[in-house]
């Protein structure tokens, strides 16, 4: 027999029966014209292909493999994948008659191992009272592969991306079905996983001969592969790197493979960490960070892939280092796939859920602009323009007229029907506990209104005062004035800002005793209350780290509630209030069409008669902060273990003795080394891990560090002065 025609009647047949005949003698004398592939290759009605986007393919349940009916399913999967992949094959031997001889050769040899395979499945199939046809089956391997212009598009999507993905895959469900006393099976698997390591590697030979000799294998297969395959295709759930070596693969190529992600399926979000949405909001061009903010900012601009899920996408001016990610990998945390800017028009072109940049401004609405037609998850109202309603949450300003309503029972909507007075309304008896309204700032807009502000506040006995920027990146763009007069710099960094038209905000200066964050997130659904982080700040009142306890998603740290010690009752009073609060913040929100993460500042202080106060609302945030970047941190954490973020600095190394952050690294790890608990899915119990490359940070690293108890440990106070 000839070789096409054996192919023919592999690709085109109607029965099994066919499909699974082998010749005894077989010449390649006639290899014939190329092929156009068919939509579908000839099957019997029952296995004919699912249409197309009408859903995935139920996979059978692993927890009920000692069900016989279940495991014949899990063996029907596999059983559609091997004769897939025999179809595949005869295609190519129909596509590119002209390839090589030898080449065509091994495309038959292992075409001839696939079949074996199909009916050793039919036959374990059988066993399980289970026909092949029996269940739906999919195409997808069909119409990924099946396109190929190349025999290396062959090679790279079969052979070096489902291939290798059964090295993994294999050996996994064998386990399983020896697990439940299936030895059969099991051996069944074992048998394809050898025949598979002699696939991968017959797959790789040619590779190699075809791809460009000046790239490496794995820049040459990732260029190779044409969406929606992707290396993510190429792994399952646990990388088997035995079994990769063995088949030829190098190192460099199986760690890249171990870290890359991108998504099987699932529409993916998009994030990015924009970090001078407020600066750009407030200075509009005019605004420019300083090289010490552009150079954290930089440090910083993977931290959104531990605010995604898996396979979201998240953009980078530089993506991570492999030796970073395979250590994020394997505290337990997944890894998105990262793309810069470059990678843009490519986002064009697939389904994307949402747009999550650090912040929405200007400079995100611009950045991401290209990709809203691509989006399904969600819809801009003008997709011209930034929505310029959502500006003035920026404002400190705003946040202090917010506070200063709220505390008057006026916040914009109706009191609650269940609220019989204002004082009801402010937390049912919390009231002694929250600060008054000469607390809250004012809004100046001139030097005169400033100075009359000033003046009104120290009447009243309090001396230091903070006049802030209504618009600013965190930390910055504030004077503090402690002294007994304002001083002639003083009264020019007023002017100047007046000059330039910059609202400011004059408020007291608190002593403060502990600050905390409230974490939200905003949908079409309402406001939802994410957590409660504690903050650390200097004496300047400028974040230093953050810190979350069990239970955090729904308690106001204990820290902050030991400060009151009036009435027992004081959390739950506290958190009624807030929740309250939440139902006026959702009201202000929609009525700007705002949606997504925002956070809400705020600190207990002494009063002047020495006892505690709230200030509930110092400033909300609506973005992302590093407070939210802790609550999801924390869903990797042991549940009753305790977590700080915290952010180093460089002179921080320099009071260590530490020439750089790669150094740092390592005696972080020698002093709180990751210690892991939990089965199948383990969670960080104490230790610290870094979550920015401290190969490549210049300005800054952050830290996650995790306890059992309270007492977790951070470097000395040193203050980043932005971002936070």
């Amino acid at each position: 027999m000839e070789l096409r025609e054996f192919a023919e009647q592999v690709l085109f047949a109607t029965t099994l029966e066919e499909k699974l005949r082998t010749p005894d003698a077989l010449t390649d004398e006639h290899p014939g014209p190329a092929l156009i592939a068919p939509a579908a290759p000839g099957r019997p009605a029952n296995l004919q292909f699912k249409p197309h986007a009408t859903g995935k393919s139920v996979f059978p349940g692993l927890h009920r493999l000692e069900e016989t009916t279940e495991r014949g399913k899990l063996l029907h999967f596999f059983g559609n994948h091997e004769l897939l992949a025999t179809e595949l094959m005869a295609l190519v031997l129909l596509k590119f008659p002209g390839a090589p001889p030898a080449f065509r050769k091994g495309v038959f040899e292992t075409l001839k191992d696939e079949q074996e395979h199909t009916r050793l499945y039919m036959q374990r199939m059988a066993v399980c009272g289970v026909q092949l046809g029996d269940f739906p089956v999919s195409g997808y391997f069909w119409r990924c592969v099946s396109p190929m212009e190349h025999p290396i598009d062959y090679v790279a999507g079969l052979c070096l991306t489902f291939e290798q993905a059964n090295l993994d895959f294999a050996g996994h469900y064998g386990n399983r079905f020896a697990t439940v006393g299936d030895t059969d099976s099991a051996s069944l698997l074992q048998k394809i996983y050898r025949d598979e390591i002699g696939h991968v590697a017959y797959g790789l030979k040619w590779f190699r001969r075809w791809k460009n000799p000046g790239e490496s294998d794995w820049d040459a297969f990732c260029r190779t592969l044409k969406f929606p395959l992707s290396p993510q295709r190429a792994k399952g759930f646990t990388l088997n790197i035995a079994g990769r070596k063995a088949a030829g693969l190098d190192e460099h190529f199986i760690s890249q493979l171990n870290v890359y992600s991108q998504s099987k399926g699932r529409t993916p979000s998009v994030f990015v960490f924009n970090a001078f949405s407020e600066g750009r909001i407030g200075e509009g061009k005019k605004f420019n960070p300083t090289k010490h903010q552009a150079q954290l900012a930089h440090d910083l601009e993977n931290l959104p892939q531990f605010l995604c899920r898996q396979d979201d996408i998240v953009l980078v001016n530089h993506k991570p280092g492999m030796e970073f990610l395979s250590g994020i990998k394997q505290a337990g945390f997944p890894l998105p796939e990262f793309a810069d800017a470059s990678d843009l028009t490519r986002l064009q072109t697939r389904k994307l859920g949402a747009l999550r940049p650090w912040a929405w401004g200007p400079d995100s609405f611009d950045l991401l602009k290209p990709l809203f037609a691509s989006v399904n998850g969600e819809q801009r109202a003008d997709k011209s323009r930034f929505n310029q309603k959502i500006a003035q949450l920026y404002s400190k300003a705003w946040s202090a007229d917010f506070l200063r309503r709220i505390l008057a029972g006026r916040a914009g909507s109706p009191l609650p029907a269940a609220a019989t007075s204002i004082t009801e309304w402010r937390g049912k008896g919390c009231a002694p506990y929250l600060c008054g309204e000469n607390e809250v700032g004012a809004a100046v807009h001139s030097l005169s209104e400033a100075l009359a502000a000033v003046a009104k506040i120290r009447s009243r006995g309090h001396h230091p005062i903070v006049v802030k920027e209504s618009f600013g990146v965190a930390g910055s763009n504030a004077l503090r004035l402690f002294e007994p007069e304002i001083l002639p710099n003083q009264l020019r960094w007023m002017e100047n800002a007046f000059f330039n038209r910059r609202e400011l905000v004059v408020e007291p200066w608190l002593e403060r005793l502990a600050d905390f964050s409230v974490q939200l997130e905003m949908s079409e659904r309402g406001l939802k209350l994410c957590g409660f982080t504690g903050l650390m700040a200097d004496s300047r009142g400028q974040f230093v780290a953050n810190f979350a306890e069990p239970h955090h998603h729904k308690r106001i740290p204990a820290k902050i509630i030991s400060l009151f010690k009036m009435q027992a009752d004081v959390s739950g009073l506290l958190l009624k209030f807030y929740h309250r609060l939440f139902a006026r913040l959702e009201t202000e929100l929609q009525a700007v069409d705002f949606t997504g993460p925002l956070g809400i500042d705020a600190f207990v202080y002494r009063d002047t008669d020495g006892t505690p106060k709230l200030k509930p609302v110092v400033e909300i945030n609506p973005r992302y902060t590093m407070g939210r970047v802790l609550v999801e941190l924390m869903r990797q954490v042991s549940q009753n273990s305790y977590g700080a973020f915290q952010l180093v600095n460089v002179a921080q190394l320099r009071a260590g003795g530490l020439e750089d952050f790669s150094a740092y690294a390592g005696s972080l790890s020698q002093r709180w080394p990751l210690q892991m608990e939990g089965r199948p899915n383990p969670r960080i119990r104490s230790g610290a891990i870094c979550l920015n490359d401290p190969a490549t940070a210049k300005a800054c690293l952050a830290v996650l560090k995790v306890s059992p108890t309270s007492e977790i440990i951070t470097d000395k106070p040193t203050s980043l002065s932005s971002l936070t």
